[in-house]
């Protein structure tokens, strides 16, 4: 339990993830938009920016996770605060190693149009995943019961309060 409660205390700096990117790089509904591909629902958001812009760490992060996966292409995922998985995807390259611990703010690496993101505009896919479950959020919507692990980014960016 001593551990578990540990995760709650790392601070939580929250950053977009895109060097320069404003709330004007993506669409305000973005998240769980559908239909979306073979995944039926996107679980995160797609931020736009020029190819080779900085990708940045959003909160203190653990990478655990550096390569390359079939949708997601060139891919980062790291465990932040609050037993958070934050994953960057369609990166055009990375920066860090895995294991690396990083803080709000270091280059990770470049967004990019790996993976699925081939032949359109260059762009970070983010997700949040909680490893706690949030019961709370479950609605109606389409796979809604999985919003018990899938925190919406938007809101994530705009509470500079823990959330």
């Amino acid at each position: 339990m001593c551990v578990l409660g540990a995760g709650f205390l790392v601070p939580e700096p929250k950053l977009i993830p895109v060097s320069g990117a404003t709330q004007a790089d993506w669409h305000k509904d973005t998240f769980w938009y559908e239909p979306w591909g073979s995944s039926g629902v996107h679980k995160g958001i797609d931020i736009f920016a020029n190819k080779g812009t900085n990708v940045l760490a959003a909160t203190n992060l653990l990478v655990f996770y550096r390569g390359e996966l079939s949708k997601g292409g060139k891919v980062i995922i790291a465990l932040g605060p609050k037993w958070r998985l934050h994953y960057f995807a369609h990166l055009e390259h990375i920066n860090n190693q895995a294991g690396a611990f990083v803080s709000a703010g270091e280059n990770l690496g470049a967004v990019g149009d790996t993976g699925n993101a081939i032949g359109k505009p260059a762009h970070l896919h983010y997700s949040i995943v909680s490893l706690i479950p949030m019961l709370w959020a479950i609605d109606g919507a389409t796979q809604g019961y999985k919003k018990a692990f899938y925190v919406n980014p938007i809101v994530y960016f705009d509470s500079k309060s823990a959330q």
